[in-house]
């Protein structure tokens, strides 16, 4: 008996701890009861030394020191203030005006604002409840199907899962050893590529089933002009002249600053476009010049502040102004600053955001160090090494790797959070993907996409049960469920697409800057005459920096 729990001490420590998790017992304790209970065992047993316990001191305090993990209550306290400020339906309201008079405007509005308020909360509760309470019932008010209505609102609010600033994009780059800054630069255009599909769907279903997804009728569009002209007309015509702006400073600043990259010249055209836009909105406004609508206007002042906290906060990360923790910081007071100017910031609404910060950061920290103790007990009886023989030994290469690690994710879905799968199972992976030849940073962004399938499946989502605690009661639990499944297809078509085409994930070729440099010692032939004993041979060292 004792010979088997040695060879096998791995993988029973790994089925314990699913017991653990699956009998309800709370994740950061199950890790770090586990871990000290199987410590003990292998110390008994001989396969560990009782000085390995002694690092855990060390590793919790690093833990506590790691300042990457600081933009986890920068973000999540932005995002609270910005979504308790009144910004969400502000933005509803208005971008359900400019697409009401399409069929499936207002579900096209949520997509984008779900975009948006991914871009500057990351927290998908926020998301998920700020509009959930407000777009859905206007959605069930004016016909819109149940199941539809509900799956869109989950789905849009997850998208703060893989757009940044997301959190869970935070936690994996500091379990994989990465940046966050490339981690999220990588995580941009999926989460962009994402939205488009989400719309795409919403595009399909007013074509084939419209009565699914009616437009807003006549009166329900306020931002008409007192002639009854909608007001596109103006809108259009402002955002072709700051789109132009920002082209002709693209091209001028570029060609004198021709050793500017790409992303930063985009970054500083777009902000230019957006200030200007913004600059000709409060001239038209305060000069009474009357050259743009009401529904311009409501659309400038409404969607740039957040959009240019968004510049603030993402594009000094990209350009490499700031850390995300810097990032994070600016953002919070971004965020403080937009709702003092909006009159909508009060001492309850900042304890409210305080207290909410205050427990998701302590939630994350303790599954983080309880992961820590298994991680290094685990690692101690070798289930790095077991992990390791059991993924790199699958049939395929790296794409048989793939694809059942993100099956596994899929399943584990149903029954963890995101952070905990980041914290278990993330540093199990990891390794082996590096040792494939796996690049860390687009694993990091394809378990992103794939771990958004945690808020959705049913019946344990927590997106849905968010959503089932703002919805009214006319939409049953199984209208959301229902709702929610052609969202998760289409997160596992996002999966696919990003497995079969690589390049979707923009990943930088770094070079090896480290000089690779070898010792040769060189010794010379004996010479013809006989040496005496104890005369030491002659060395010549040198060194060669060039790579073979």
């Amino acid at each position: 008996m004792e010979a088997f729990l040695v060879a096998n001490l791995a993988p029973i420590m790994f089925g314990a701890l699913v017991i653990f998790l699956l009998s309800g017992f709370p994740v950061a304790f199950s890790l770090a009861a586990n871990g000290l209970f199987f410590g003990i065992v292998g110390i008994e047993l001989g396969l560990l030394k009782p000085e390995l316990l002694q690092a855990l001191p060390n590793r919790i305090f690093g833990i506590m020191a790691n300042d990457t993990l600081l933009a986890i209550p920068f973000f999540t306290f932005m995002g609270l203030i910005l979504e308790r400020s009144g910004m969400a339906e502000d933005l509803l309201d208005t971008i359900g005006q400019l697409f009401g008079p399409i069929r499936g405007g207002v579900a096209y509005a949520v997509i984008f604002v779900g975009a948006l308020l991914a871009a500057t909360t990351g927290v998908v509760a926020a998301s998920v409840i700020s509009m959930g309470l407000i777009s859905l019932p206007v959605m069930l008010r004016y016909g819109y199907d149940k199941k539809l209505a509900a799956g869109v609102i989950a789905a849009s609010g997850t998208l703060a899962q893989i757009i940044p600033p997301s959190l869970v994009l935070i936690v994996m780059a500091d379990q994989l050893g990465r940046s966050v800054g490339d981690m999220y630069k990588a995580a941009f255009v999926p989460g962009l590529l994402l939205t488009a599909l989400y719309a795409g769907y919403v595009l399909a279903i007013s074509i084939f089933k419209p009565k699914m997804v009616p437009a807003l009728p006549l009166e329900a569009r306020n931002l008409r002009q007192p002639n009854g002209d909608s007001g596109a007309r103006s809108l259009l015509v402002l955002v072709i002249g700051a789109v132009a702006a920002s082209f002709a400073f693209a091209h001028y600043w570029g060609a004198s600053h021709p050793a500017l990259a790409a992303d930063e010249l985009g970054i500083f055209s777009g902000a230019v476009g957006i200030v200007g836009a913004f600059a000709f909105a409060l001239a038209n406004r305060h000069l009474k010049l009357g050259l743009l609508s009401r529904m311009a206007e409501r659309v400038v002042f409404v969607m740039i502040p957040p959009l240019a906290l968004i510049f603030l906060v993402l594009g000094t990360i990209f350009i490499g102004l700031a850390t995300p923790t810097e990032g994070g910081g600016m953002g919070a007071m971004g965020a403080i600053l937009l709702a003092m100017f909006n009159g909508r910031l009060s001492l309850d609404l900042t304890k409210q955001a305080m207290h909410s910060t205050t427990r998701l950061s302590c939630f994350v920290v303790f599954i983080l160090i309880g992961s820590t103790v298994f991680s290094l007990v685990f690692r101690g009886v070798n289930g790095d090494l077991w992990v390791e023989h059991l993924l790199s030994s699958l049939p395929g290469g790296s794409t048989g790797f793939l694809i059942v690690v993100n099956i596994l994710f899929f399943v584990l879905a149903f029954f963890l959070d995101f952070f905990e799968l980041a914290f278990i199972l993330v540093p199990l992976v990891g390794p082996v993907a590096d040792k494939l030849g796996i690049d860390l940073i687009w694993f990091g962004v394809l378990l992103g996409v794939n771990m958004q399938t945690s808020f959705m499946h049913p019946p344990f989502g927590f997106a849905l049960f968010y959503l089932r605690s703002v919805a009214p009661k006319e939409v049953k639990t199984s209208d959301i469920y229902w709702g929610a499944i052609p969202f998760v297809l289409i997160q596992i078509v996002m999966v696919v697409l990003i497995i079969s085409f690589p390049n979707l994930v923009s990943v930088e070729k770094k070079v090896d800057m480290n000089e690779q440099i070898e010792l040769k010692l060189d010794t010379p032939p004996p010479p013809a005459e006989e040496k005496k004993d104890d005369e030491a041979p002659q060395l010549n060292f040198s060194t060669d920096t060039e790579k073979k």
